[in-house]
């Protein structure tokens, strides 16, 4: 049995000797073949420790019997070499004596030893596989034809605007309960936009929606947080999770369906952007016996009032101004926009499910237009309730089919409501009273007919005047869909070519807007809803010619995920 422990002792020696020689792959990999065969061997030990216990008794007395015999033969025998043979076993027994009293101590017991050489084999997991960081590389190629009729029944469009779009995944666990989360993203247009001729972007990368455009070839940090999980709370055994970064709130819950991506945490009927902030999710399911249930509170800033750190920069006159002390607070600039929201599912038991989702957003935002229409800015107009709730069923009926079995179905509803500043003329979407809008969303995923892996679906979603949601980063190249004061209809195909590695997906968007302001920002500017016309007077002018009527956008993609 010491031979394990002297395997143990020459692994430690030669990871603290020779590593240094090898590359960081090759250090990894050898570890992590030693870890694994002496886990096994840690297996063995365990299950052959009762029988060594046995045959331990019955050695002993085996011995005692040879002992016996042994001694009448030395009284009758001068033969030294008996002797010689013995004293040899004794040395070689105290060198091994030695070799354990060194590392574990001479009264360790068999149990001591074991328990010992498995924390060091969970030390050598942890510097070798358990917290290394592990990258994934998700890269998309997309071909769109847009077309658009505008209000006044011109057309624009783009027939075959190309995308490169790739994500560096990031994930490094440290221990069992902590862990951490990050994703680069680069998103933009084959080659390079021209920038003449007014196509300079505007709103862009602005930071909501920075990584969700194609713009340049810039790679920025998408995504980055830690994630603390533990299954008791104050003494309670209620599983629960904290976690604070830059948050993955974008391909939120139903929306993942058609992006062919897992579920992040929001629900993407009413949010849909990236922020910065914190999260704390609770399970109820142990207190209260119903499955699925938990609550998970959230907030963040989608905006923060800071100083510059040196000095400010006139964007009117491109001259510098003093600056306020740096980071500061400046009482001329908007203030910091909040957002408080929880997510409450009261049941899902794997095929059912009712999930909620309400949040609060205050300071939201406009542009800042003057009397001759030139954009000063932004400024902040208000608040803004929202309140979203979904039913999903994950397999239709009792194994009435296999294909009914491996289909997905939902509905959800949700509602906003305006909560205009004081004094800020215009108020939110063109009114100073609360307003409120409504959305309804459904849709359908099964099972292709062409391949066992491959799924196809189809979805509805139809918004009011006064409808608003915060879902500018959906991945919709015409504007966010869900975001329609008016009507919006999808259907799309998503085939493996290469197991689950290289996939490829058509997907073909209409909306018909019935108001202007869809995919505007919160004021009178640019989210005031105006019924679609021939003549559209707007705070910004008369702006048939600029608004959109009917959109379509037919998507084709290859992606490759490992």
């Amino acid at each position: 049995m010491n031979k394990y422990i002297i395997l143990l002792l020459a692994l430690i020696t030669m990871l603290s000797t020779n590593l240094s020689a090898l590359s960081m792959f090759d250090r990894i990999q050898g570890m992590e073949l030693e870890m694994k065969k002496m886990q096994e061997e840690i297996v063995t030990l365990k299950t052959s420790e009762a029988d060594d216990e046995e045959s331990d008794d019955e050695d002993a007395d085996e011995e005692s019997s040879e002992s016996d015999d042994e001694d009448a033969d030395e009284e009758e025998s001068d033969d030294e070499d008996a002797d010689e043979e013995e004293s040899d076993d004794e040395d070689a027994d105290e060198e091994e004596s030695d070799d354990e009293e060194s590392l574990f101590g001479d009264d360790m017991t068999i149990e001591e030893r074991l328990e010992e050489a498995e924390e060091t084999i969970n030390e050598l997991n942890i510097r070798t596989n358990g917290n290394k960081l592990k990258l994934g590389v998700d890269y998309r190629f997309a071909l769109d034809n847009m077309q658009y009729t505008m209000a006044d029944g011109s057309t624009q469009g783009n027939d075959a605007f190309m995308t490169n779009r790739l994500w560096i995944n990031m994930n490094w666990k440290a221990t069992d309960n902590l862990s951490f989360s990050g994703q680069l993203a680069y998103n933009k247009a084959f080659g390079a936009r021209s920038g003449w001729n007014s196509n300079m972007a505007g709103m862009e990368t602005f930071d909501w929606i920075t990584n969700e455009n194609a713009y340049d070839d810039v790679v920025r940090v998408r995504t980055a947080y830690f994630l603390y999980k533990n299954d008791t709370f104050a003494g309670i055994d209620t599983p629960w999770t904290f976690s604070i970064g830059r948050r993955p709130s974008t391909n939120g819950h139903l929306i993942n369906l058609r992006d062919d991506d897992g579920k992040a945490s929001p629900m993407a009927h009413t949010i849909n952007v990236e922020f910065d902030g914190a999260s704390a999710k609770f399970g109820l399911e142990e207190l209260t016996g119903i499955n699925g249930m938990y609550v998970k509170f959230c907030a963040g800033l989608g905006g923060t009032n800071a100083s510059p750190k040196f000095f400010a920069v006139n964007p009117n006159t491109g001259s510098p101004e003093p600056s306020r002390a740096p980071y500061s607070t400046n009482p001329d600039d908007i203030p910091n926009i909040h957002l408080f929201g929880f997510i409450f599912t009261p049941y899902d038991n794997g095929q059912y499910a009712l999930a909620t989702q309400y949040y609060y957003a205050e300071n939201l935002i406009d542009a800042d237009v003057n009397a001759s229409r030139t954009m000063l800015g932004m400024k902040t107009v208000g608040g803004m309730h929202s309140v979203t709730a979904n039913f999903t069923v994950n397999g239709i009926g009792d194994e009435w089919s296999d294909y009914l079995d491996d289909t997905f179905f939902f509905v959800s509803g949700a509602m906003s409501v305006s909560n205009p500043k004081d004094g800020v003329v215009g108020g939110m979407f063109g009114s100073e009273e609360a307003k409120t809008g409504h959305s309804v969303w459904v849709g359908l995923q099964m099972p292709s007919v062409m391949t066992g892996d491959g799924r196809w679906g189809i979805e509805y979603n139809q918004g009011s005047k006064y409808w608003r949601s915060i879902t500018y980063a959906e991945d919709t190249n015409i504007g966010s869909k869900i975001a329609a004061r008016g009507e919006a209809y999808e259907i799309y195909f998503t085939e493996p070519l290469v197991e689950d590695i290289l996939t490829f997906q058509v997907r073909a968007t209409y909306i018909d807007y019935k108001y202007s302001g869809s995919n505007g920002f919160f004021g009178n500017i640019t989210g005031t809803p105006v019924k679609i016309a021939n003549s559209m007077p707007t705070p910004m002018g008369n702006i048939e010619s600029t608004t959109v009527d009917t959109a379509q956008d037919i998507r084709f993609y290859l992606r490759y995920r490992f």
